[in-house]
């Protein structure tokens, strides 16, 4: 995505990270619930230099990014990460997640539903989008049906979370 729309739902505005976002994000992503079900990459304890180095740029260097705006900070952010293997090019791997705050209200379903054209109409190339759940993580399983996702196969000890071996769920969505 060359431009970075602000992309307005009930629930939640998707928007470009600021520098001035970092406490918010700081506070909601420095929780071990969320931690757990997210890519192994994702720091532990999150740290304000961590937020800083995230909402000053380090974004950008992940594909396309949006903040997770709720009223008027931070909670969360999602992103689609195109996939550059001979091949592959017309798939992005989607990743998001919200602060515990913000759990059971719809909030990242809602993000999901909005981001996932956005990706589409900014990249032709794409004819797939995918998500890779953990398979213990029902609720972002609820998330990707809700925002329109289905379910595309169940992949036994096939991801590392903390040094343990654990089953993932694929999720997909196509190109209208």
């Amino acid at each position: 995505m060359t431009d970075r729309p602000i992309l307005v739902g009930k629930r939640c505005v998707l928007r470009e990270l600021r520098p001035a976002d970092a406490p918010s994000l700081q506070r909601h992503a420095d929780d071990e619930a969320v931690w757990i079900n997210l890519f192994e990459g994702f720091p532990h304890p999150y740290t304000m230099d961590d937020a800083h180095a995230w909402c000053g740029g380090g974004w950008r260097d992940m594909g396309d990014v949006l903040g997770i705006e709720v009223d008027e900070s931070i909670v969360g952010c999602i992103g689609a990460m195109p996939q550059t293997a001979p091949g592959r090019a017309c798939n992005a791997e989607v990743g998001w997640w919200i602060g515990r705050a913000c759990w059971g209200r719809g909030i990242a379903a809602e993000a999901l539903a909005l981001f996932t054209p956005r990706v589409f109409d900014a990249r032709p190339r794409l004819a797939r989008l995918t998500a890779t759940i953990y398979a213990r993580n029902p609720r972002s399983m609820r998330v990707a049906e809700k925002a329109g996702w289905v379910r595309e196969g169940y992949a036994p000890r096939s991801v590392v979370k903390a040094g343990v071996v654990i089953d993932s769920v694929l999720y997909a969505t196509y190109r209208p």
